[in-house]
């Protein structure tokens, strides 16, 4: 039976090749859990509510020292950090199957936010083959970097070789393909408070409203469809007003903040859309009223106008003007009607029987 031998050139590639592409990974990963908000998934799941954000952080502070380590120590330093790869791949195997256990449909968290399938088969086995692939790297003399910058065809085809071993491990590529090809409904996409609070302070509408704030933080904050709400205290003209920011999620940058601010007592609409307007404020400022109140003189409103709507057209119907008098008081007579008296006082002066 012939023997399957594989050259050394071959063997140390594969190894080396391992140091440049973990550093990547880890890099990649260490990047999305530091800046996502994602918190419903991976570690998360087995923590409390207000551990969930400081663990996330100080996991993605732990693979960019790791990366770096990958890249540039060697000796002691060097096998430190690969063995540290080794046991966080290693520790996010038995991570991820308590976490599946907890929550069947929580994302591995690997990569943040893009990490949101299940936990599946696939998952374990990537985590256990990085695992694996961190501990060959033991022994090395070259760091990541030197390897990185001095590639040779061997790392070549091994790299190109691992990298469609990741891709078929990946559900997070094939979720990328299909947010790409359908895009994700506004209504369902996820932003961070964060990004919309810079996209609102970076607008015109926050620079032409931000004189009559009277507080840098919002008072309530809620989300609606496509838009996210910032309600803040305002005073403008000695008037309390409530100034309403509502940023599109997603959209065009110039056109997705608009405001309004609304007096408190009366609930007029002292601006819109981030231009005030030039009409004066009257009341004195009380408590917001009620849904049903609100409602209530709303409807009487709309009566209101549309009882003046009809008014009007009424007065300019033709139908409407009362006929002419004479200058003495005498009306004018309808067309006719002296011909009809005429006759009947002729008949009347006629002999009978003549």
């Amino acid at each position: 039976m012939p023997e399957f031998i594989v050259a050394p050139e071959t063997v140390d590639a594969v190894r080396q090749v391992q140091l440049p592409l973990l550093a990547a990974l880890l890099l990649l990963g260490a990047a999305a859990k530091i800046l996502s908000r994602s918190e419903g998934s991976g570690l998360a799941v087995l923590l409390s509510a207000r551990l969930r954000r400081p663990a996330a952080f100080g996991t993605g502070v732990v693979e960019l020292a790791l990366a770096v380590g990958l890249l540039v120590l060697t000796g002691p330093w060097g096998t430190a950090a690969r063995l540290g790869t080794a046991a966080l791949f290693a520790g996010s195997v038995v991570v991820l199957v308590l976490v599946r256990r907890r929550d069947p449909e929580a994302g591995c968290g690997c990569f943040g936010g893009l990490s949101r399938t299940p936990i599946g088969g696939r998952t374990l086995a990537r985590a256990g083959l990085l695992a694996a692939a961190a501990l060959a790297t033991l022994g090395l003399a070259p760091d990541g970097w030197e390897v990185a910058t001095a590639p040779t065809a061997a790392h070549g085809w091994v790299l190109g070789v691992e990298l469609l071993l990741l891709a078929l491990l990946s559900p997070e590529l094939r979720d990328v393909g299909s947010r790409a090809l359908a895009s994700e409904p506004c209504e369902l996409r996820e932003v961070s408070p964060r990004r919309t609070r810079a996209r609102l302070r970076s607008s015109d509408v926050w620079r032409t409203n931000r004189p009559v704030l009277l507080a840098e933080e919002p008072e309530d904050e809620w989300r609606h469809g496509c838009w996210r709400f910032q309600r803040f205290d305002g005073m403008r003209h000695g008037r309390r007003v409530d100034v309403v920011f509502a940023v599109r999620v997603g959209g065009r940058r110039r056109t997705s903040v608009r405001a309004v601010l609304v007096d408190r007592e009366s609930g007029a609409v002292a601006a819109s859309f981030g231009t005030v307007t030039t009409h004066e404020l009257v009341g004195p400022p009380r408590r917001l009223r009620s849904p049903v109140e609100a409602a209530r003189l709303d409807a009487a409103r709309i009566d209101a106008e549309r009882a003046a709507e009809t008014l009007r057209a009424a007065r300019e119907h033709p139908a409407a003007h009362a006929p002419a008098e004479h200058p003495g008081g005498a009306g004018v007579p309808a067309q006719g009607a002296g011909e009809h008296d005429a006759r009947d006082s002729d008949a009347g002066r006629q002999p009978a029987g003549g």
